[in-house]
């Protein structure tokens, strides 16, 4: 296997575009040296992205942020106003493993390991962050909710990476909030995940909110249906119930070891509904 540390994104994506798919980007490398210890990935060519300097930024942009692919997750939580901005964002990102694995561990590599109980994906579907992909025909975006195909699987084309993620501006009067449901308080892997972002009017009505599910289908979901439960209302008890119900419905879950469909798709309402008190209650205080 040949290791190459590019110092520029054009490099790293004529690297890639010359594997003709045998080749996995390294950034914090918490998933691909497992896999690459247990057979499970056996790539020709392994491109370090650490040393291209616009994959290592936090960048305030438009209002909003561009995330490196390659910062730390760490980096992130430590990030005081990117953490005041959108501290929904930063709940997933501290379930992200342990310790010393966020210190390495990136949000972009969480994406594009493709996992679909990946903490940090959910809240970002949330947020509406964009994946900001370079490749050789040029640049793009996808919505975060588009990204993942399913498990492993993700919508690069040969010669693709991820840059960047683009978080948008936080409207005034909003909060979000991610929660996971796990057998173990620590270091393990979510049965279910829930993420909700809202925005209030003066009056506390709820004017928009998306609602994002992991662990629950073959890849974090987007759950239109659960965010109309809760717009036009005060998100009181009874937008709760039907934000609960709409979460439960958009369920597609497997049963294995760690939880029953059964299990996953009621877990699922509670979280929602638990994760959006939060939202609401950060909204308020925040302004």
């Amino acid at each position: 296997m040949r290791y190459e540390a590019p110092k520029t994104l054009e490099q790293a994506i004529a690297l890639l575009s010359g594997a003709n798919g045998q080749a996995r980007v390294l950034a914090g490398g918490t998933d691909v040296l497992i896999q690459l210890r247990s057979g499970r990935a056996d790539p020709q060519l392994l491109v370090d992205i650490k040393a291209i300097p616009e994959m290592r930024a936090v960048v305030a942009d438009s209002g909003g942020y561009r995330i490196g692919a390659a910062v730390t997750c760490m980096e992130l939580i430590e990030n005081e106003v990117f953490a005041r901005d959108w501290p929904g964002v930063v709940d997933g990102v501290k379930l992200i493993g342990s310790v010393q694995v966020k210190g390495r561990a990136t949000l972009g590599g969480n994406l594009c390991n493709a996992s679909p109980a990946a903490d940090g994906v959910p809240a970002l579907i949330a947020a509406g962050a964009l994946v900001c992909i370079a490749g050789p025909l040029g640049r793009r975006e996808a919505p975060v909710e588009d990204f993942v195909l399913g498990p492993g699987r993700t919508s690069l084309g040969n010669g693709e990476l991820v840059a960047a993620i683009q978080l948008p501006r936080r409207a005034p009067h909003s909060g979000d909030a991610y929660l996971r449901f796990t057998p173990r308080t620590e270091m393990d892997i979510a049965v279910v995940g829930a993420a909700v972002y809202l925005t209030l009017d003066g009056k506390g009505v709820c004017r928009s909110a998306r609602v994002g599910l992991g662990a629950v289908a073959a890849r974090a979901l987007l759950v239109p249906a659960a965010a109309a439960a809760l717009i036009g209302t005060t998100v009181d008890e009874a937008a709760l119930e039907r934000l609960a119900a709409a979460a439960s419905a958009a369920c597609r879950p497997i049963d294995d070891k760690r939880g029953t469909k059964q299990f996953r798709v009621k877990v699922a309402g509670v979280m929602a509904r638990r994760a959006a008190a939060i939202a609401i209650e950060r909204a308020r205080r925040q302004g």
